[in-house]
């Protein structure tokens, strides 16, 4: 079915800015760290200092968005345990998720970085290892310059609700379940 083009604008009267968003990229489908990661280099390609800490993958990872975002000067803090599945101790990685919050929180209220990506931050929120209600707080009491991109399935409806933009990345297929790895290029 062929659709005709729009004939009129979608822009909402009494448009505003806004000094700072919060977005949450959320779903089951793949593209929600590399949605963030490209709102990383729209950030930097306008200046801003930009900080991402990761919440599930340990500093033994490293994926291509890192690399070329530490040369494009942002701080990148890599603080997970990895993947529960493979941990011999989740208590670890709880203690570890709590340090990695109490990391990004200092960054978040710091107010240094214009703005800060909280990767994968719904899995330890919803496991309970790090208070929904502190996140949620932390990033309505932000400084008001502070943008922030939140990622990670499942999100948490208080983090839902105190978002400007929420996307859900629905899948509709993925290699993976054809049994194919993830690809380095690709996936990481």
């Amino acid at each position: 079915m062929t659709q005709q083009p729009p004939s009129e604008s979608p822009v909402p009267a009494g448009l505003r800015t806004a000094r700072s968003l919060v977005l949450v990229h959320t779903g089951d489908g793949k593209g929600k760290s590399t949605a963030a990661f490209g709102v990383v280099l729209r950030a930097v390609a306008r200046g801003w200092r930009v900080a991402v800490v990761q919440f599930l993958k340990s500093g033994e990872w490293h994926v291509g968005e890192e690399e070329v975002a530490r040369r494009l000067g942002v701080d990148w803090w890599a603080l997970g345990e990895g993947f529960t599945w493979d941990s011999d101790d989740l208590s670890r990685d709880e203690e570890v998720a709590r340090r990695a919050w109490a990391h990004a929180k200092a960054v978040i209220d710091a107010g240094e970085h214009r703005l800060v990506v909280l990767d994968e931050i719904t899995y330890p929120m919803n496991w309970g290892w790090i208070p929904t209600d502190d996140v949620v707080a932390t990033i309505r009491d932000r400084p008001e310059h502070v943008s922030i991109v939140a990622t990670g399935r499942d999100a948490p409806t208080a983090l839902v609700d105190v978002a400007d933009t929420v996307t859900e990345m629905r899948k509709v297929k993925h290699a993976f379940d054809a049994g194919i790895a993830a690809k380095k290029g690709i996936d990481y």
